[in-house]
């Protein structure tokens, strides 16, 4: 597929893991792509990996941006609207969990992070990109990433899950609003080998009750979600908004998976 040759692309999260896939293949089909994230050593080397599968009319580039910090993410958009004077694509990529346990013992500040990253992040983002992906030749595309936790439970990862269920919403809310200028849709990986669940894809009884899970009986590849995420992005979807896309090896037809796993109990 070369379809988005030359458009305008910001990943979040974009250094590591399933965002660096998902800016690898956007550009390696041509889009002119932006990442950011709060690490700029990390977003270096990146982008030095992804250069090299840059395909024609396609670029990479970084800028260190917190998506928790409005000022910092409109920057960011803007940044990577630079090339083509306006937004084509929008992956809403960062987020992460800084709280795991019982509900009746959780701490208020680490639950409210784990909100702001997620979900306000996400939020911010899609606001600084609305003016600049209206008016553009094609309806412009945002994908948010956000987990099989967000649509059935997990144990003891409710907070992460309440916050990416809170983006599946705000995803469907935000197609049906700015249809037909934009289209918005998200994915719901499930658990995906790359840095952030090493500990888990390593072995051990949680990965044991993923795989029981789960009917196809892998775990996943940054490249099943950035696939997934590159379809959404062109105009080979161009009449699917509002979606919240599980690719999760059919995780979601079983049972979430037991956290209470990871400390023995």
């Amino acid at each position: 597929m070369s379809s988005i040759t030359g458009k305008t692309a910001l990943v979040s999260g974009g250094g590591s893991g399933i965002g660096l896939a998902i800016a690898e293949r956007l550009a390696a089909d041509g889009a002119q792509v932006a990442i950011c994230g709060r690490t700029e050593d990390k977003l270096v080397g990146a982008v030095e990996k992804i250069t090299p599968s840059v395909g024609d009319g396609g670029s990479i580039r970084q800028i260190v941006a917190d998506v928790t910090v409005e000022e910092q993410i409109a920057e960011a958009v803007g940044f990577a609207a630079d090339p083509g004077g306006g937004l084509d694509i929008l992956v809403a990529n960062a987020g992460g969990s800084l709280h795991m346990g019982a509900i009746e013992e959780f701490d208020a500040e680490a639950v409210r992070g784990t909100i702001d990253l997620n979900l306000m992040g996400t939020m911010l983002s899609v606001k600084h990109a609305i003016p600049l992906m209206r008016g553009r030749a094609d309806a412009g595309s945002v994908i948010a990433i956000s987990s099989g936790a967000g649509g059935f439970p997990h144990r003891w990862l409710w907070a992460y899950g309440a916050s990416k269920a809170g983006i599946d919403m705000f995803c469907t809310s935000a197609a049906e609003e700015l249809g037909p200028d934009i289209r918005v849709n998200s994915v719901q990986p499930g658990i995906v080998d790359d840095e952030l669940m090493s500990m888990i894809t390593a072995g051990g009884p949680l990965l044991d009750d993923y795989i029981a899970g789960m009917p196809m009986e892998r775990v996943g590849t940054v490249d099943d979600i950035a696939q997934a995420v590159r379809f959404l992005a062109g105009p080979e979807s161009s009449w699917i908004t509002g979606v919240n896309l599980p690719i999760d090896g059919g995780h979601h037809l079983r049972h979430g998976a037991n956290y209470q796993l990871l400390f023995g109990e």
